[in-house]
């Protein structure tokens, strides 16, 4: 008994050392390091976001799965669900502010300083929710009668099947006349248009759960109610669209016949989103550095033109590039040999390792016609999703989908979406630092394939002229994202403009340059998204130079190090590999470009 409590004792003892040292930042002999998976703020961003789900899950409308179960329904928050989510935010904000910023490590201050971050963006998008959805509650007078009910259901409220039918038949009145109303507006700002059409389509979203819930269980429920909720739900579907079609361009849009549309956001948005991104540079500095790294792909270009025999006509060039494209049902056979020849250089250069399980479970997927209107190349990320031909595509989109998908272009962009790229990003994000998925960027997701395109073209990849003006395609390409993108928020580009500029700076296909536009304002993506190629590749590249090129990490560490790490804004990597000194209010100052 006495030697088993000194050995319990002796145990305690070990683990209170370690744990003592790991937190004062002293890493004991082992392999082991705890700074590898946690930080001190590691539980908090945790907690946070599971409270933040957890109420959005609770106070959203229930909707059936194809599996008969309840799932989440992604809708505009109600005001009672946006006061708890405010509240919730408020509370972290007060644990944030009692901790001991000073006496953690390095990790301990990114996380902190970014779920601050996190917190503060939430709290300001809900108040831009809030302000919005203050001056539409006039189309929607009847809107508390739905939130009530579809609250009574959360915890199965016993219904008066009779009185629900009579209230629903009254909203219903309401609904048409604000609807007839809505009719007669010639017009609404487009980002109000936008939220009164989600308004809408939640509170319709939240009738039908409440209806789903009740509807054949409870026998009163199930005999007044189904004709009264069919018509009002039928009602309010109609409504939902009548109030989007009432979005007008603002000021500083034009019809343009591309039938593209989108909401830009502006110059002082843009700079508060890239102040977020823990970006210094202004939307005019970055439309600035994409001209200069553009020039130099012109420089590089017209060297590989000369040798192809075509002088300084590059688009001649890249002409019998796009014609090199293999047979119809040949592009996955590519696909493979495309990988291998990355891995093969990548490993005898020594610039990175191939996990076995991340080298073995890279899959491929077929692109649909439908998705490829907006999707006109790969994808990719677990799997590669292939652009290439489908027998159902009209004999021009054929060609110009083999043409932008051909060996030369397809180069860089499958270690773009596998390993080194997408692929090799979600095998180490599931392994390491897990939690600060809630940081996820795309200045680092994109960021860090793009930086492979940049490093590998510098190592010499590249060998014929044919290859490197592939992977310059794709580099003109990001340097056009940047400058058509912020030329388009600040209000100075349509859409066509954009989409005749990727056809005359970088040589797309028109369908794919139109597709490609599309999906830049009318995706899923937000208005950095396109940048974030080419400006967080720079940011790596740049970190690349400092300690790397610096002699003070190999390749493998420097790349083993950033992976680790997880997704976080590129300039908080940086402060984990260079013990940089922060502040709880921290602000980024680092000018990770060079414009001489």
């Amino acid at each position: 008994m006495k030697k088993r409590l000194l050995s319990l004792y002796s145990g305690t003892f070990i683990f209170l050392f370690l744990s003592i040292n790991l937190v004062f930042g002293q890493t004991p002999k082992s392999k082991f390091n705890l700074y590898e998976q946690s930080s001190e703020t590691a539980g908090l961003i945790i907690q946070y976001g599971q409270d933040i789900r957890a109420v959005r899950y609770f106070y959203s409308p229930m909707v059936q799965t194809r599996g008969g179960f309840g799932g989440m329904s992604n809708t505009l928050n109600s005001p009672e669900q946006r006061k708890r989510l405010n509240e919730i935010d408020k509370d972290y904000l007060d644990k944030l502010a009692k901790m001991d910023f000073n006496a953690m490590s390095t990790y301990g201050k990114v996380d902190y300083i970014l779920l601050k971050r996190n917190v503060e963006d939430h709290l300001l998008t809900l108040s831009q929710e809030e302000k919005e959805y203050n001056q539409i509650a006039k189309y929607i007078p009847f809107a508390d009668r739905i939130y009530q009910l579809e609250k009574a259901r959360r915890r199965g409220a016993k219904m008066d099947g009779e009185q629900v039918a009579g209230e629903l038949n009254s909203i219903l009145k309401e609904v048409k006349t604000a609807l007839e109303s809505a009719r007669k507006i010639e017009s609404l700002d487009m980002p109000l248009a936008l939220c009164g059409e989600e308004a809408i389509s939640g509170i319709e979203a939240r009738l039908k759960s409440t209806y789903e819930f009740y509807n054949g269980y409870d026998p009163l429920f199930t005999w007044w109610v189904p004709k009264p909720f069919k018509t009002l739900d039928s009602t309010l579907i109609v409504y939902a669209k009548v109030m989007k079609s009432k979005g007008k361009l603002n000021s500083t849009q034009k019809e343009d016949g591309s039938g593209i549309k989108g909401v830009p956001i502006g110059r002082e948005e843009l700079i508060r989103q890239l102040g977020r991104e823990m970006i210094v540079y202004s939307p005019d500095e970055l439309v600035e550095l994409a001209n200069k790294e553009f020039a130099w792909c012109d420089k590089e270009l017209l060297k590989a033109s000369q040798e192809m025999g075509f002088g300084n006509d590059w688009k001649k060039a890249q002409e019998k590039v796009k014609n090199s494209f293999v047979p119809a049902g040949a592009q996955p056979e590519l696909i493979m040999k495309l990988y291998n020849d990355a891995k093969d250089f990548i490993i005898k250069n020594n610039l990175g390792e191939y996990p076995e399980i991340a080298d073995e479970t890279w899959g491929m997927q077929m692109m649909t016609p439908e998705r490829q209107l907006t999707s006109p190349f790969f994808l990719g990320g677990r799997d590669i999703i292939i652009s290439y031909p489908t027998n159902t595509m009209a004999h021009e989109d054929k060609l110009m989908s083999m043409r932008g998908n051909n060996p030369y272009f397809s180069r860089s962009t499958v270690h773009h979406e596998l390993v080194p790229g997408h692929h090799l990003q979600y095998y180490m994000n599931s392994r390491y630092k897990s939690y600060r998925g809630d940081f996820r960027t795309p200045f680092w997701t994109e960021g860090w394939a793009l930086y492979w395109e940049l490093l590998l073209y510098e190592k010499g990849f590249a060998k014929t002229p044919e290859e490197r003006i592939g992977m310059l395609f794709w580099r003109m390409h990001r340097c056009a994202r940047i400058i058509f993108s912020l030329n388009y928020h600040l209000g100075k580009w349509t859409p066509q403009q954009c989409i005749d500029f990727l056809v005359d700076r970088v040589g797309h296909e028109r369908a794919n340059a139109e597709g490609e536009v599309r999906r830049s304002f009318e995706g899923n993506y937000g208005p950095l998204y396109q940048l974030a190629y080419l400006v967080g590749g720079l940011q790596i590249y740049n970190l690349k130079k400092e300690l790397v090129d610096g002699g003070k990490m190999s390749f493998k560490q420097f790349h083993d190090a950033i992976m680790k790490e997880n997704n976080m804004p590129i300039e908080m990597v940086r402060a984990t590999l260079t013990n940089q000194a922060l502040t709880p209010d921290f602000k980024t100052k680092w000018k990770f470009y060079s414009f001489k």
